[in-house]
């Protein structure tokens, strides 16, 4: 089984500098356009194929699965809300300095509402688990966001991958017996290929 993890396209508020979590704030231009640069790598020079998309709930997921699924030609499964952003609670919608001139370099350390860590954690493995238990012969693309997806790389392997995640890029795993092997991590080879 192969699980092909995609962080949402580009939004406004990406190009802000705004913290999202569960705001929903939908896909721009930009992001519509990286999406289907995504979906033609994985039809077009990718070597593996894939049986579905699922999402979180988050228009500006939904909106990438279903702009890669259509180009694919597959379906998309019911969204599940355990892919949904981190709630950042009174930081969302503020830019770093508006954050900063609020509570100070350490706004992240403050009790602000945020998810914490080990819930996002929990949630991503519950998924996996899941996964694996019930499309054990499957290939899936996932497209999720970029603070859960390093929440859950940080709880499969733990400091080994620390990058930021790029809007639109593509991490692919592999199960084996007992563990998830990375195959490709946080590749935006897509993007890089066709600036404008």
């Amino acid at each position: 089984m192969r699980i092909g993890l995609v962080r949402h396209g580009l939004t406004d508020w990406n190009m802000l500098g705004k913290i999202q979590g569960q705001s929903d704030i939908p896909l721009n231009t930009e992001g519509r356009r990286q999406a289907e640069l995504l979906g033609d790598r994985l039809l077009l020079t990718e070597e593996y194929t894939w049986d579905f998309v699922i999402s979180s709930r988050l228009s500006r997921a939904e909106e990438t699965g279903r702009i890669i699924a259509s180009k694919l030609n597959i379906p998309i499964l019911e969204p599940d809300p355990r892919l949904n952003e981190r709630s950042f609670g009174q930081v969302e919608g503020l830019t770093l300095s508006e954050r900063e001139s609020k509570w100070g370099r350490d706004w992240h350390l403050q009790e602000l509402g945020q998810e914490k860590d080990e819930e996002i954690q929990a949630r991503g493995l519950a998924f996996m688990e899941d996964t694996w238990n019930t499309y054990p012969d499957k290939n899936m693309l996932v497209i999720s966001h970029g603070g859960f997806l390093a929440q859950l790389y940080r709880s499969l392997y733990k400091e080994r991958y620390t990058e930021r995640i790029g809007n639109l890029s593509l991490t692919i795993l592999e199960k084996t017996d007992l563990e998830w092997v990375p195959l490709l991590y946080n590749c935006t080879r897509h993007l890089l290929e066709n600036k404008e």
